[in-house]
């Protein structure tokens, strides 16, 4: 019996000494606090406790060490503790990131309830389900955004309009891992085709003013386009597309952990397109992303993305009114291209110092290079109105090295959930641009552009610019009391411009050395009433230097170019029923002073000055309904005004009127049906793409049956596309039918003063696409 106690004793003792107890914090990949978290025992499911507001537990483990920790919207993780304070980070879940992303507002992972502005995330679900072949197609989903892209002719090259009418200008800022892709002022409206869209793990667009955090040019909004990462196990996909439009497309992906701390991403496609619904409008391209993480312990990452994009083709220009109206889609050009080889390299170190501190060093190489024969150069002479069979353009090569370096630290403290980001940048960005002349041979029968010959010396421009911009930012957020969040932010940026002319007393201005500087605040306000439903508020400033290549192309364009800013007040909020509904909305002005604008001279050439004082302003909207678990609608929607407020061009006063190519009415509408039988799942989305009327340009030039005159107009488009995809172990194949009812329309209609009437950029005809995956 003395036997049988003393055993009892001894397995109580040893039960007791072998149960020990943990301290820890959850926290993501930013070191924010994770509260809610759940930590459990992995032997004893039923033994486990939550984190708290600061993210920290406290857990008592009876038979082994190992825990699981979960919380919503990231990848549980099974973890071993140790002695003293255990900081476990999650990783963001890609499913859930409508909740959850990584933010264009400030580089870290923020909850979307804590982001004081309009931001949408396309995640990698519905880029997945979208199946989409342009980034248009993607990114018009977003309320507000309308990338205009003419899929027949264009071949990728776009026009963009956020909070602005569609056009050219350097209002929009294209990120890649929150990293500008090309430097500032250095701006190219077809810059995206320069991304790889295969490696896109999901898109964060900002809308509105972020010069706070990421400087210049980001006025309309940023787009943020994040790289997918290394799989826990090797796996990828090959792909095939085709249309019969002309288009063919090959696609592979590879990826995989390979141990516990290496992993890499690989993905490529090749597109070619070749005897299009418009003649001259082929293109080929080539873009290869390879993407390492390298984990030297928990606290430290290294990441490095290497991409490159080689890219030609054709530029069919615009169509004229007769051509658009009659059918008649040959092109007039028969030589206009662009070439762009673009390259870049981004390496980052995330250091992680403690649980309150973390620092990320990033430095980013780019080598682009972009050769143009451009259609918008072309002038055909004329003689008492009849063509002379003869013609005037342009060559130009364009071409930059870029060394960034971008240092940003976050520093957690421990009252009122507040932080602090501060950071620094330098970018110096070499250029060389070069502008012939080139001589055309035009039939006078046809209108076409047959043949050039360069004007060899003959320049518009020749210059070498040693670009500098550097700047220093901070941005602190508070919650005084739980549901309110108060963010303000502010940013300096210099820049400098160091201008040597290569043809000195033949064009261009002299040398010269031009710096401009700005201060960009930011104040913004969340309160969220519950975890479904909250409102914020913000004012934000932005700011844009001039382009290089504007401000030196010649001596009458340098008088009077200025730099342009911008006050944006936005109020917005969101409410949602998990699994059911989702609705947000935001009320935006955006006024601007010396907005740079595109006119043309008396010699029908393009040139770029500053209008006084612009202001836009409007309403965005977008609502996802889940009808059923199988049935899900869809819209996003904006209505807005674009407008001159102050506005004189040959001394006619344009004040108060509306802005060419801008749109009142914007909007997207989807009806999906989603299913599965067995190992069958399929998709199918009904869409409808609105584009409301316009002007097409600012002054009375069209005249009316009753002899007065007005001013030229677009009438808008609705356009019909349907959408399948079907899968089945791993294969899946997938058929677009675009524009159902083959609706005329035009991806952006401008005035010709010249020719008194509008030229239509075609948008795509009734086209069927089929793709096919097979992925592993």
């Amino acid at each position: 019996m003395k036997n049988i106690i003393l055993l009892a004793i001894l397995l109580c003792i040893g039960a007791h000494s072998y149960a020990q107890t943990f301290q820890g914090k959850v926290v993501d990949n930013s070191n924010n606090p994770l509260p809610g978290a759940t930590i459990s025992e992995i032997s004893i499911p039923s033994n486990g406790v939550m984190s708290d507001l600061n993210g920290s537990f406290e857990i008592k483990l009876q038979n082994s060490t190992k825990v699981t920790v979960s919380f919503l919207g990231y990848i549980t993780k099974i973890v071993p503790l140790t002695d003293g304070t255990n900081i476990i980070r999650l990783t963001v879940d890609n499913v859930s990131l409508e909740e959850v992303l990584v933010t264009s507002a400030s580089r870290e992972i923020q909850k979307r309830s804590e982001v004081p502005g309009s931001i949408a995330t396309i995640s990698a679900k519905r880029i997945e389900e979208t199946k989409a072949f342009g980034i248009d197609q993607l990114v018009n989903q977003v309320p507000g955004v309308f990338m205009s892209t003419s899929r027949a002719a264009s071949n990728e090259q776009h026009f963009m309009a956020v909070r602005s009418p569609i056009s050219t200008k350097a209002l929009f800022l294209y990120l890649e891992d929150g990293l500008q892709i090309r430097p500032t002022s250095v701006f190219n409206h077809n810059a995206l085709l320069e991304m790889n869209d295969v490696s896109y793990d999901r898109i964060e667009v900002l809308k509105g003013p972020a010069s706070s955090i990421y400087g210049s040019e980001s006025i309309g909004g940023s787009f943020n386009f994040i790289t997918k990462n290394p799989t826990e196990n090797l796996s990828g996909s090959l792909g095939f597309q085709i249309n019969d439009i002309g288009l063919s497309r090959y696609e592979l992906e590879v990826s995989d952990k390979t141990s516990d701390k290496f992993g890499f991403y690989f993905g490529a496609h090749y597109v070619q397109r070749e005897n299009g619904p418009i003649e001259h409008s082929d293109y080929e391209k080539l873009a290869v992303t390879f993407k390492t993480v390298y984990d030297f312990s928990p606290s430290t990452k290294w990441t490095t993305v290497f991409d490159i994009v080689d890219y030609r083709s054709d530029m069919t220009g615009s169509l004229s009114e007769s051509d658009y109206f009659g059918g008649n889609f040959e092109s007039d050009q028969t030589f206009t291209e662009r070439e762009a080889l673009a390259f870049r390299v981004r390496t980052t170190l995330d250091k992680f110092w403690n649980e309150n501190n973390k620092t990320s060093f990033n430095f980013v190489f780019r080598d682009n290079t972009m050769d143009q024969n451009p259609s918008y150069r072309v002038r055909q002479f004329r003689d008492q109105g009849q063509l002379t069979g003869f013609g005037s353009g342009e060559v130009n090569s364009n071409q930059f090295r870029s060394f960034v370096g971008l240092i940003q630290h976050k520093l957690d403290f421990n009252f009122a959930n507040s932080s602090l980001i501060l950071g620094a940048t330098g970018d110096f960005s070499p250029q060389k641009y070069v502008a012939e002349t080139t001589s055309i041979i035009v039939d006078p029968e046809t209108g076409r552009n047959i043949d050039f010959s360069i004007n060899s010396g003959d320049f518009l421009l020749n210059y070498e610019a040693d670009i500098f911009n550097y700047a220093g930012f901070l941005q602190y957020e508070i919650s005084p009391i739980n549901p309110l969040k108060i963010t303000a932010a502010i940013r300096y940026d210099g820049f400098e411009y160091d201008y040597d002319n290569k043809a000195d007393g033949i064009v261009g201005v002299e040398d010269a050395v031009d710096n401009f500087n700005n201060l960009t605040p930011k104040l913004g306000i969340n309160y969220n009433f519950s975890s479904k439903a909250g409102m914020y508020a913000n004012y934000s400033q932005g700011f844009t230097p001039p382009q290089v290549s504007t401000l030196y192309r010649n001596t009458n364009q340098v008088q009077g170019i200025k730099p342009s800013r911008y006050n944006n007040y936005e109020i917005g909020g969101y409410f949602t029923i998990p699994s059911k509904l989702k609705l947000d909305a935001a009320i935006y002005l955006l006024e601007g002073k010396n907005t740079l604008i595109t006119l043309r001279d008396d010699d029908d050439n393009f040139f770029n000055t500053n209008a006084g004082k612009t202001r836009s302003y409007g309403i965005e909207y977008g609502v996802s309904w889940n009808v059923l678990k199988e049935l899900s609608i869809s819209h996003n929607g904006s209505y807005a005004k674009h407008r001159y407020v102050d506005f004189f061009d040959n001394g006619i006063d344009y004040s108060d009127t509306e802005r060419e190519t801008a749109p009142n009415l914007l909007g997207t509408s989807g009806i999906t049906y989603r299913n599965t039988f067995g190992k069958l799942g399929f998709t199918i989305t009904a869409e409808h793409e609105l584009v409301g009327e316009y002007n097409t340009s600012f002054e009375n030039q069209v005249e009316n049956e009753d002899g007065t005159f007005g001013t030229a107009t677009y009438d808008g488009h609705n356009v019909f596309n349907l959408r399948a995809t079907f899968n089945y172990k791993g294969i899946e194949i997938w058929g677009h039918a675009l524009n159902v009812f083959d609706e005329l329309y035009a991806a952006r209609t401008s005035f010709n003063r010249f020719r008194g009437e509008n030229s239509f950029t075609i948008g795509n005809p009734r086209a069927f696409h089929l793709g096919m995956r097979c992925n592993f």
